[in-house]
């Protein structure tokens, strides 16, 4: 794991926070995700500092395992591609999985897993362009 560069996986993990906070915003997506969600959105008084620093750990911990995975200067071609297969194919197809057990709506699904498909996709730019 020497290989790993620590500040792209920073970069990568923030990016994905970062991207989160706007996919799940008004901008985007938050009314249909809380109405997929049951939720009444206007009650909702955000979320507690414990859900924001466990969750930028997560994003930190995919960050890294995702650069281990990569190996060290992937060409980034290669680091979006893959980013690309493990959010549609591993994280959103798991996600599928898991909702229609579940019987969440399709809407949820696409939302999630289209959050991680894109987060994925940002760790391989990252990586791919870090040097």
């Amino acid at each position: 794991m020497e290989h790993i560069n620590i500040w792209a996986v920073l970069v990568a993990a923030v990016s994905s926070f970062m991207l989160g906070g706007l996919w799940y915003s008004p901008v985007m997506f938050l009314k249909p995700w809380s109405k997929a969600n049951g939720f009444d959105e206007m009650k909702q008084d955000g979320h507690p500092a414990k859900v924001f620093g466990i969750s930028f750990v997560l994003c930190l911990i995919s960050a890294w395992v995702f650069a281990w995975w990569l190996g060290p200067n992937p060409e980034l071609t290669v680091a979006l591609q893959r980013g690309l297969i493990a959010g549609a194919c591993f994280v959103a197809a798991s996600f599928g999985v898991n909702y229609q057990f579940c019987n969440k709506p399709m809407t949820l699904w696409v939302i999630d897993g289209g959050y991680h498909t894109v987060q994925f996709t940002i760790f391989g730019l990252v990586l791919g362009l870090w040097p």
